[in-house]
């Protein structure tokens, strides 16, 4: 597991999550994206050092994660990996009105561990491999870009033969990183470490060739340890860290 430290926080949303710790301390169940996973845990230790309020970070597919609070799983916040799941929520009056916002856009990456084999752009496109790995465009917002990566780039036939598709992003990374498949594309964020980048190859995608995979948070329940948390995300020092694991930052933030 990756150990980063977060500054420590001060001015307004230290004053909140002290408010917020005044008040008997709660555990909030988080539902998060899977590609976020290695960014999340952090910050949720920062939260909890602060607050004394307990983290429980649930991990999955946002398209699951959806499915689960439609049919009542109890989870306090969602922080998807897409935009149209918050705003359906919303919409469905299952979320907290004005809570939605962007903490990431996420960008793909097509990414090898092995450092030799040249470019590989070049081995996707001449077909150079036994198996790609690619999250479930049905459930999780980076299997739609890689799909829609593959439509552009007009390899969707040639290659349905080799596509291993993972549950969630974070399937379809172990399905490359455990010598699975030769070749994965996955999110930038999953091969950025800010102390030790894995080892390999990867091709940054252009971010034209899918749709921008916008990350937003909502809050599905009220009380004063979840309206801290929202908070919290928003925090400068919060944005710092979430762009060092390899996410784009919202213009305004």
């Amino acid at each position: 597991m990756r150990s980063h430290s977060l500054p420590r926080l001060s001015g307004l949303w230290l004053i909140l999550l002290l408010l917020s710790s005044a008040s008997q301390a709660e555990t909030l169940r988080i539902a998060v994206a899977s590609n976020f996973s290695d960014a999340v845990r952090p910050l949720a230790r920062q939260f909890e050092a602060d607050s004394g309020h307990r983290v429980q970070l649930i991990f999955g597919s946002t398209g699951k994660h959806f499915a689960q609070i439609v049919n009542g799983a109890p989870f306090d916040a969602f922080l998807a990996a897409d935009r149209r799941r918050p705003e359906l929520l919303e919409q469905q009056g299952r979320a907290i009105a004005g809570s939605r916002f962007t903490y990431a856009i996420g960008q793909l990456v097509l990414w090898s561990p092995n450092p030799d084999g040249g470019d590989l752009q070049q081995q996707l496109k001449q077909g150079r491999f036994r198996h790609l790995a690619i999250a479930n465009p049905k459930l999780a917002p980076y299997g739609r870009a890689a799909w829609q990566l593959l439509d552009k780039l007009n390899l969707q036939s040639s290659v349905r033969g080799k596509l291993v598709r993972g549950e969630n992003i974070g399937q379809t990374f172990h399905f490359v990183s455990s010598g699975n498949a030769e070749l994965g594309l996955v999110a930038l964020s999953q091969i950025t470490d800010p102390q030790q980048p894995l080892p390999g190859r990867h091709w940054l995608v252009n971010p034209s060739l899918y749709e921008p995979i916008v990350q937003q948070a909502v809050q599905l329940n009220r009380s004063p340890a979840i309206d801290a948390f929202m908070n919290f995300l928003r925090s400068d020092n919060v944005t710092q860290l979430i762009r060092q694991h390899g996410y784009a930052i919202p213009e305004g933030r």
